[in-house]
């Protein structure tokens, strides 16, 4: 799968992806530090990467993507430190890996993930 970091996912979390086998991309890697989320969103769409973000903004922005079939993975976590995302992440990709490469929204909890497939009005 390939996937865009954005600034608030560690870069080791993108190292583990790249050691799963899978594309990973970190924003701050490409330089792109600043870019708005509308942008990193177009990116992931032009790119064919599913976003991964701790900013809720990303779930306004999908909602408002107009049948762009872009997958965020949006973690809701109050135990933010590395491996503990790692470990979530790691449940989230075994249960829902086929599903984000068709368009959907992941929201990661503590104990548990919900999915919405795109597009919403379906």
């Amino acid at each position: 799968m390939r996937f865009l970091a954005d600034m608030g996912v560690a870069l080791r979390i993108v190292e583990w992806l790249r050691s799963e086998g899978h594309d990973a991309v970190h924003l701050r890697e490409e330089g792109l530090q600043r870019m708005a989320n509308g942008a990193i969103f177009d990116k992931a769409t032009a790119e064919g990467r599913t976003v991964l973000t701790f900013d809720l903004d990303f779930g306004e922005i999908i909602a408002l993507s107009r049948g762009r079939r872009v997958s965020v993975i949006l973690f809701r976590l109050h135990n933010t430190r590395t491996p503990h995302v790692i470990d979530r992440l790691r449940t989230v990709l075994k249960d829902s890996g086929e599903v984000l490469e068709h368009g959907a929204i992941v929201v990661v909890e503590e104990s548990r993930h919900r999915i919405r497939r795109l597009p919403f009005d379906a």
